[in-house]
């Protein structure tokens, strides 16, 4: 399904919260949505390794990496693995890197930026808390719509 995010904040004005500028597309797919799985992480993807092998049909992981510009939470495996367990898209506080492979993928990505780095693998980070980052808290269950445009949040779903 595709979402035009000033079409959804002009039908639902008093519902939408609109995050800061910032952000740019890197996945396959341009516009997505759904519901929020938030994970809590820095310079460490474990949480987002192991959600991507669960099922997200309907959901959108936002990821709080703490803005990180030095290591990308997301890559080419994960977004893969993504694609593979039927996630709509990936929300980015941070870097992703393989962002050539990314593009080719049917899978919604957007982030702050590209880095080549990896990230280390410690087990840390939470999963499922609300996260707050470009001046919109993402709740879990919540749910989240993002294009070219940017990125909004709503209590309810859209559409």
């Amino acid at each position: 399904m595709t979402y035009v995010t000033p079409d959804l904040c002009d039908e639902h004005p008093d519902q939408v919260v609109a995050a800061a500028p910032g952000f740019r597309n890197f996945g396959g797919v341009l516009s997505f949505g759904g519901k929020v799985v938030t994970v809590k992480c820095f310079e460490d993807n474990s949480r987002v390794k192991e959600l991507v092998d669960e099922d997200g049909t309907g959901k959108v992981m936002v990821v709080d990496a703490g803005g990180s510009m030095r290591r990308a939470c997301l890559g080419d495996m994960l977004a893969e693995k993504a694609v593979k367990n039927g996630w709509a898209g990936i929300i980015m506080y941070g870097c992703v890197r393989d962002v050539d492979v990314l593009a080719e993928l049917p899978l919604g990505v957007q982030a702050l930026g590209a880095h080549p780095m990896k990230t280390d693998k410690k087990g840390i980070g939470e999963v499922n808390i609300p996260v707050t980052f470009h001046g919109v808290t993402f709740v879990p269950g919540s749910y989240v719509y993002a294009d070219n445009n940017g990125i909004i949040s709503s209590p309810l779903p859209l559409v």
